[in-house]
This record gives structure tokens, C-alpha cells and sequence, in this order.
């Protein structure tokens, strides 16, 4: 029986997962690599570590399903975005480190490139802010602070790329990328899905070092090693590729995948959407022969985190797990809004001098209202996002797809339909970033016929529909939204 495979290559472990033509994971082997600190600020990852442990996932789930590679009959990659390596050319050594995405070492650089034009200056053209997040800040820092790394990328030995050009590499040879991954370089212009001349020559990154950029589903080369002989088919970044595997490919469709923090995507048809409301404009996805999907993003900073705080910081539960049934002891919030910003608060208000709020505090208020209120937060949140989506594209939200870890509390849920007056599905495949490489891979190579049928593989595993007036939403968030200037 033939499958496809799906490499998930994540901020702090690697996992692959094997699917079969019904759309069902059949089996999964995760293993985690080490999140290296050598600096206040400074996060990396050793990229030989990050293929040892590729090709340690792949023999674990082979193994786990009892077939061989033999059986695959493509391989996609999801990646952790913006995470960046240099390596060279003739030997593919990685040249130093990976620095992670979450590496804010460029922060000096990133005001300098903004100077007197501010973070907006390339938006235009990427559809991204200037910030430390993204990936060619991080290629300029390499080149400037690297010993010697810039002679060896003018002579043309050293390359860069994402973690999927690395992984790639390393299967195929080839140095490649897809428009997904590139778009949050601020080195790839969203018109014309290529990289812009005159970004890399502000950004000091010669264009020769780039990889190529290929539609998302495509044939990219053939494996080797562990995977040799089979075709590598289907690169997205991980947000993206859980769009994808959310199936949300009608503009409007729009997937929030809830852990830590929130990210949330809408896709937007075929055309960049440019935000004034502090919204990334990126790329959906990229069918080969087709125009590319864009979409819009949005983050809730912090989500699961807050749930975190009330374990650790604050001892009102045992276990994450536990908040549910807390905050259903209580019928409302009575009245007590949390507003979690720890470290400021994302779009669309972007105030990083905001701090954590809890506000509405009588001696009414027990530890279960504590508990609604940070179950709350993250929902007031997603439709505060949501509502800029919206008034930037001009589409209506039909319905939020949901996944990640707190999509089991059914009470969230619930409320989330209910602040955003639109229904909430939650899938039978929580894996839906695996999944979207493995639906990519296998359109790729003809696996699956089409949009159509992988559409039809999505299977809902619960809906919630929203219960609540108009009336009391409208007042839910008019509190909200004090609260949330309380926290300015």
C-alpha cells in the first residue's frame, strides 16, 4: 500500500509522519535537539543535529509502520520559519550555527535599516515590518560578524537558507526554497514571488547565495540517505502548511492553531493584501502552474503561556489541564477580565509598553473567574485579531478551523464561537501541520487528484456554533476593550 511521508521540522524537535490516501496519520516518530543559549537574547540550533535527527524520525516511523521507504511515494517538508544557516557550497557544512527565529541578536541592525523611514520601510514590497524575526536581518548579521564569511559568499562558496533549503540540501543536493518559506526573508518581493535586487543590496545579502524558489507543491528533487530514491514534493512553512492541512483553501478560510501563543491565518485569494492594521501580508501556498494564495497572519503572544502562569506563577491549578474544570465552576467571568501582557500586547494594537492586567476584582471574584478570564483573554484576543483580518480584506470570516494543544477545552471553544458569532470546527487529525506537507507531497506527485479530494479527506471532529446574542457580545468586548486600555 503506498503512503506519503511528511518531515515536521519544529522549533524544538523533529517529527515525521506517515499518511496514508485516506488522509489518516498511520504513523509518527518525534524526537527533540537542543535549544542552544551562548547569549542573553541569542537562540540557535546545530544544524548537523537537525539532520541526525531527521534521519532518526524517518527510520522510527518507517519502523513504527512496518514498511520501507520503498512504500513512500513522495516526502514533503514544514519547517520552523525564519530560522536561518550558512553553509558551504562544495562541502555543505554548515558555516557556524543556526540562529533561530526567535534569536533577537539583529535588534541593533533592524533600527539601523529602518532609520529615518521607520519599521514600515520594505512592507510594501514584503508585506513584513522590519523585525528581528525575520530571516535577512539574520543573513546580514551572519555576513558582518561571521569571520571570513563574506569574502567566502562574494567568491560564491557559501550559501544560505531556511531550515527547508537545509534540509533539502542535504536530501537532494539542490539548494531550493518555496515562496512560503522566502516570503519572511524580506528579501522576496510578494508581486513577483522572486528575489527584489533592490532588497538584497539594502540588506547587504548577495543574490547568488539564495536558493531558488519553487512552487510549493512541486516535485523538488530526489532523496538520498534513508529517503533514497524518493521524490521530495511539498515544502511549506509550518503556520502555512497548517493552513493547508487545515484545508483552507477559499479566500476567507481561516485557521488559528492555539499553543503558547496564537497564530492566525486568512487566506486571502490570489493577492497580496497589504494591512493597516500591523497584520503580515505572506504567502498561503503555491500550487505549480497556478497563481500563488496569499494570506494574512496575525499573533496572540500569549495564549497557553497565560495558562502556564496560573500553574506556576500563581498555583491555582495543579496542571494545565485542570483550568477547565475551574473555570466551569463559575456560570460567567463575573465581571473579571485578564489581559496577558507580559511582554506587551501584538497586533492590532502593537503596545509594548502594555503589561498584564487582571481589572473588575470584588470580593465576589473566586479563583474559578480568575480561571474564565484567562480562558477568555485567549478568545478576546483571536476576534480582536480576526476583526483587523477582516477589515483589512475586506472577506467575512464563514469559519474559524482550530488546532494545537488548547483546542481540547471545549469551554474555550465554546466561548470563541461565541465572541466571534461564527462557528468553530475542530479536526479529527490534530496534526494538521504534518498533514498539510504530506496533502502537499502527495498533490505534487498525483497522489491525490486535486484540491478537490484533499478538501473531502478533511474530517470534523467536533463544531461549535455560536449560542450567545449579539447584544451580550457586543458588551463582552466593549469590557474587554477597556480592560485592554487598562493595560497601556
Amino acid at each position: 500500500m503506498p503512503y506519503v511521508g511528511a518531515i515536521d521540522q519544529g522549533t524544538t524537535s523533529t517529527r515525521f509522519a506517515i499518511v496514508d490516501e485516506g488522509g489518516r496519520i498511520v504513523a509518527m516518530d518525534q524526537r527533540e535537539h537542543r535549544q542552544i543559549y551562548p547569549q542573553p537574547g541569542w537562540v540557535e540550533h546545530d544544524p548537523a543535529e537537525l539532520v541526525e535527527r531527521t534521519s532518526e524520525v524517518v527510520a522510527g516511523a518507517l519502523g513504527r509502520a512496518g514498511i520501507t521507504a520503498a512504500d513512500l511515494v513522495a516526502v514533503g517538508i514544514t519547517n520552523q520559519r525564519e530560522t536561518t544557516i550558512a553553509w558551504d557550497r562544495s562541502s555543505g557544512t554548515a558555516l557556524g550555527p543556526a540562529i533561530v527565529w526567535q534569536d533577537t541578536r539583529t535588534d541593533r541592525l533592524v533600527a539601523d535599516l529602518a532609520g529615518t523611514a521607520g519599521p514600515d520601510r520594505f512592507r510594501g514590497v514584503t508585506g513584513l515590518p522590519l523585525a528581528t524575526y525575520f530571516s535577512g536581518p539574520k543573513m546580514t548579521w551572519m555576513l558582518d560578524e561571521v569571520a571570513g564569511l563574506r569574502k567566502r559568499a562574494d567568491a560564491g562558496d557559501a550559501v544560505f537558507g531556511t531550515v527547508d533549503s537545509w534540509l533539502l540540501w542535504n536530501l537532494t543536493g539542490e539548494h531550493l526554497t518555496d515562496p512560503t518559506n522566502a516570503s519572511r526573508t524580506m528579501l522576496m518581493s510578494l508581486d513577483t514571488l522572486d528575489w527584489d535586487d533592490s532588497l538584497c543590496e539594502a540588506f547587504g545579502v548577495p543574490r547568488a547565495v539564495l536558493p531558488a524558489i519553487r512552487p510549493s507543491v512541486s516535485v523538488f528533487g530526489e532523496g538520498s540517505g534513508i529517503l533514497a530514491g524518493v521524490p521530495i514534493a511539498g515544502v511549506l512553512g509550518d503556520q502555512q502548511a497548517a493552513l493547508f492541512g487545515q484545508t483552507c483553501f477559499a479566500p476567507g478560510d481561516a485557521k488559528n492553531t492555539y499553543g503558547t501563543g496564537c497564530f492566525l491565518l486568512l487566506n486571502t485569494g490570489e493577492r497580496p493584501v497589504p494591512s493597516t492594521h500591523g497584520l503580515l501580508s505572506t504567502v498561503a501556498y503555491s500550487i505549480e502552474g497556478r497563481p500563488a494564495v496569499y494570506a494574512l497572519e496575525g499573533s496572540v503572544a500569549i495564549a497557553g503561556a497565560a495558562v502556564q502562569w496560573l500553574r506556576d506563577g500563581l498555583g491555582l491549578i495543579p496542571e494545565a489541564g485542570g483550568i477547565e474544570a475551574l473555570a466551569a465552576s463559575v456560570i460567567d467571568n463575573g465581571g473579571v477580565y485578564f489581559v496577558p501582557a507580559f511582554n506587551g500586547l501584538f497586533a492590532p494594537y502593537w503596545r509594548s509598553d502594555a503589561r498584564g492586567v487582571i481589572t473588575g476584582l470584588t470580593r465576589y471574584a473566586t479563583a474559578g473567574h480568575v480561571a474564565r478570564a484567562t480562558l477568555e483573554a485567549t478568545a478576546y484576543q483571536t476576534a480582536d485579531i480576526l476583526g483587523a483580518m477582516e477589515a483589512d480584506s475586506g472577506v467575512a470570516l464563514a469559519t474559524l478551523f482550530v488546532d494545537g494543544g488548547m483546542v481540547a477545552n471545549e469551554l474555550l471553544m465554546q466561548f470563541q464561537a461565541d465572541v466571534l458569532g461564527v462557528p468553530v470546527a475542530r479536526p479529527v487529525v490534530a496534526e494538521t501541520t504534518a498533514l498539510g506537507a504530506a496533502f502537499a507531497a502527495g498533490l505534487a506527485v498525483g497522489f491525490f487528484s486535486g484540491l478537490d479530494e484533499v478538501g473531502s479527506l478533511w474530517a470534523e471532529d467536533r463544531r461549535w456554533v455560536p449560542r450567545m446574542g449579539e447584544e451580550e457580545r457586543r458588551r463582552l468586548l466593549a469590557s474587554w476593550h477597556r480592560s485592554v486600555e487598562r493595560a497601556f
